[in-house]
């Protein structure tokens, strides 16, 4: 993008009348209100397109993963599963429960 080196008019505006100052600021504004009509209307063009672009990606990709459907993430395959065989299945016996002593600080309270 190429820049441009802005330079105002200094002897235009040194020896400029009052009403021509007064123009030329006037116009100055209008053509950057103008500029800013085109860039807002550049900016949502951009945002348009952007959007339609990701929404062709999502549908491609939506594609993509309909022709290869995953298993469901909740079910796996009766050979994968660790406790499949019932030969290797061990079971430790249940501890009983442990009881909790009360400290001395809480019993010494009550």
């Amino acid at each position: 993008m190429a820049t441009r080196r802005i330079a105002p008019p200094w002897d235009y505006l040194h020896e400029a009348s009052m009403p021509s100052l007064e123009s030329f600021e006037l116009s100055r504004l209008n053509h950057a209100a103008n500029l800013r009509r085109e860039i807002v209307a550049l900016l949502d063009q951009w945002i348009e397109e952007t959007a339609q672009a990701l929404l062709a990606r999502w549908v491609r990709e939506d594609r993509k993963l309909a022709q290869h459907p995953d298993p469901p993430p909740d079910t796996l395959p009766r050979g994968e599963l660790p406790f499949s065989d019932p030969q290797t299945i061990a079971v430790r016996p249940r501890q009983p429960a442990r009881r909790m002593r009360a400290s001395r600080r809480a019993t010494s309270a009550l």
